[in-house]
């Protein structure tokens, strides 16, 4: 399976020193395979896509973060 191949390989690149271009890029790519991952865990049920599925998920989270910024504490 390509998709699984890709997922992977979009979960070990490096997301350090990113512009916001291509944050929102990664961010947009890493949805775009999660949903694809969906259509085929609904077939399957394979516990294993569904493990890559919350990591890429996990990773999309963090990229969102940054894209939006630290909320203010304010003090």
């Amino acid at each position: 399976m390509d998709l699984i191949e890709e997922a992977l390989e979009f979960e070990k690149a490096k997301m350090s020193h990113m512009s916001t271009s291509d944050r929102v890029k990664a961010s947009r790519e890493a949805k775009r395979i999660i949903l694809a991952l969906n259509e085929v865990y609904k077939e399957s049920k394979d516990a294993n896509i569904m493990d890559i599925m919350k990591r890429l998920t996990a990773k999309k989270k963090r990229i969102e973060i940054r894209l939006k910024g630290r909320p203010d504490p304010g003090f």
